[in-house]
C-alpha cells in the first residue's frame, strides 16, 4: 500500500470512529509502530487529524443533518468557487445535454458557460432563470420546494428524470469522503442527486477543500462515481485519479 493511500484509509478510521489507537493501527496495516506513530506525526502537521498519546482523535465536527441557508452558503470560500465554476463551465461543449444541480457553486457556473446549442435540465428555478437569460434553453424539473437550498426536489423529480440522459452533469455536495462518498443532509434531495447521476454519462463534483472529509447523513454516490472539480487536494486525497484541480 502506498504511503497516501494508507494516510487516507487512516483517516477514514479516525473520521469514522472518532478516535483510534497506535495498536489498532498497527493491525489494520500489519506495520510497525514507529510506521504508524510517524503516519500519525505527518498527518498531524498536515492539520488531518490530532495525534494524542497513544494515538489520534478526529478533526472533523459529528455528521452533518441540516443544510446551510443558500445565502450564508454563498459567503463561503468565494474564491475557491469562483475558480470551480469556471472551471467546470469549459468543459461543457457545443450541443451538450447538461444536468446542473442546485448549488451556489453550479449557479456560479452560468455566467461563464460559452458553448453553443447546449440544452439544460436542472432542479433549481435561479438556475433555470439565469440560462434563459443568456438565450439556453433550460427545463426545470417539478417537484416539492426546498426553500434552504433552494433546490427541487421528491419523488416528481426523481421520476422526471427517468426520460433523460445527459452528456455531462455537475452536482454540489455537502460532504466528500473516500469510504463514505458523496453526501448531503436530507433524503429528498439526495434521491434526485441519485437519479440525476445515474442517467449521466460524464459526471463532475463541484467541491472546494472544505468539503473533504465532510460527511452528511444521506449517500448519493461512491466516491469513483464522478470527477471531483476542486482548488487543492487535501492531504489523504492526492493521488486519487477522480480529482482534477482549478487554479484560484
Amino acid at each position: 500500500m502506498l504511503t497516501e493511500e494508507r494516510y487516507a484509509r487512516i483517516l477514514e478510521l479516525v473520521n469514522e470512529r472518532g478516535s483510534i489507537t497506535v495498536a489498532q493501527l498497527m493491525q489494520e496495516f500489519d506495520a510497525s509502530e514507529s510506521t504508524i506513530r510517524r503516519d500519525l506525526n505527518t498527518m498531524d502537521r498536515k492539520d488531518l487529524l490530532t495525534k494524542v498519546h497513544g494515538g489520534a482523535i478526529s478533526r472533523v465536527s459529528n455528521v452533518n443533518t441540516k443544510d446551510e441557508e443558500v445565502l450564508n452558503r454563498k459567503a463561503l470560500n468565494k474564491n475557491e468557487k469562483d475558480a470551480i465554476a469556471k472551471f467546470a463551465a469549459n468543459l461543457i461543449e457545443d450541443d451538450d445535454f447538461v444536468y446542473l444541480d442546485a448549488g451556489t457553486t453550479t449557479e456560479q457556473m452560468i455566467e461563464y458557460i460559452t458553448a453553443k446549442n447546449v440544452h439544460f435540465v436542472t432542479n433549481a428555478i435561479t438556475h433555470a432563470k439565469k440560462l434563459s437569460d443568456r438565450g439556453y434553453t433550460a427545463y426545470i424539473l417539478g417537484g416539492e420546494f426546498k426553500s434552504a437550498t433552494e433546490a427541487i426536489v421528491g419523488e416528481e423529480a426523481v421520476e422526471a428524470l427517468e426520460k433523460y440522459n445527459f452528456t455531462k452533469g455537475f452536482w454540489g455536495t455537502n460532504g466528500v469522503s473516500l469510504k463514505k462518498g458523496y453526501t448531503t443532509p436530507e433524503i429528498k434531495e439526495a434521491m434526485v442527486k441519485k437519479k440525476s447521476m445515474e442517467n449521466c454519462k460524464n459526471k463532475y463534483i463541484l467541491a472546494d477543500p472544505s468539503k473533504f472529509n465532510e460527511i452528511s447523513s444521506i449517500k448519493f454516490a461512491d466516491f469513483k462515481d464522478a470527477k471531483i472539480i476542486t482548488t487543492n487536494t487535501p492531504g489523504g486525497y492526492k493521488g486519487q485519479n477522480n480529482i482534477m484541480e482549478a487554479c484560484e
